[in-house]
């Protein structure tokens, strides 16, 4: 499974929220199937994503301009949350 493919094609066919306010939204509501955090994310918000042991976390192996570009965005993206997939295969990622 090439990880940025499905990313993008979730991005496109799914459901997923950029940035870590909506994502924290998410988590807390129980509605995040995966939690995607670039290695730059802050501390804090890893902490907080690891507390909620329910979730998925994928720590996505560059910084957040590289995650940005991997979504197809032209701006930096820290975390994602995938609701629904689409037609990706993104939730076969483990947990890190």
């Amino acid at each position: 499974m090439d990880f940025n493919t499905s990313l993008r094609k979730a991005v496109k066919t799914g459901t997923v929220f950029l940035g870590q306010n909506k994502t924290r939204e998410c988590v807390q509501e129980g509605k995040a199937k995966l939690v995607v955090v670039a290695e730059n994310c802050p501390e804090a918000f890893k902490k907080f994503i690891n507390e909620h042991e329910e979730t998925s976390v994928y720590v996505y192996s560059g910084s957040s301009v590289q995650l940005g570009k991997a979504c197809g965005m032209p701006f930096v993206v820290s975390a994602l949350t995938v609701i629904e997939p689409g037609e990706s295969d993104i939730l076969n990622v483990k947990r890190v």
